[in-house]
């Protein structure tokens, strides 16, 4: 039978600390990564000032690290983009801090303006494109940190990009 009686009984939980869990000093669920995107993106102070414009390339900083993963702040003027890659065995999240960028992918191709995010597996092919008229700025969360970026080829007839390699 229940009744008011249990939470006598049991008590607040909020008021027996050994059962709350503490909060993570870093991220470990997909969840987790993608609130910290939205958090550092929110905080303008964190990343407005690092911002780099570079005509020649896209510009990008390592913004923080920690165990398994690591955040990456880049700029794109118009025109540049990403070429067709994935992320090797990394997980990620991709958040659109200023502007717009487009996403190509095997599915199809969407536009992606400020406060957009997008969250992928490892082995997930797309390109990013600043086709705009305006810069703009993104935000990445790589889990594991990143340490491959394999470029495709053009998608076959049947839809799937084919990697291919790329020397230095």
């Amino acid at each position: 039978m229940n009744s008011d009686s249990d939470l006598q009984i049991a008590g607040d939980i909020l008021e027996v600390p050994h059962l709350l869990q503490a909060p993570r000093e870093h991220p470990a669920t997909v969840a987790e990564f993608v609130g910290l995107a939205r958090s550092l993106a929110a905080d303008r102070s964190q990343w407005e000032h690092l911002v780099r414009y570079d005509a020649t390339t896209r510009w990008y900083h390592r913004l923080r690290t920690g165990p398994g993963y690591e955040v990456w702040l880049l700029s794109w003027v118009p025109g540049q983009g990403s070429g067709l890659h994935d992320h090797g065995r990394s997980s990620g999240v991709l958040t659109v801090l200023e502007g717009t960028l487009t996403e190509r992918t095997e599915r199809g191709t969407r536009g992606l303006g400020a406060g957009a995010q997008r969250v992928f597996a490892p082995g997930y092919a797309h390109e990013v494109v600043n086709d705009a008229l305006e810069p703009a700025v993104s935000l990445h969360v790589y889990f594991p940190g990143l340490t491959e970026m394999p470029m495709h080829t053009a998608p076959h007839c049947e839809g799937r990009a084919e990697p291919r390699a790329v020397t230095a």
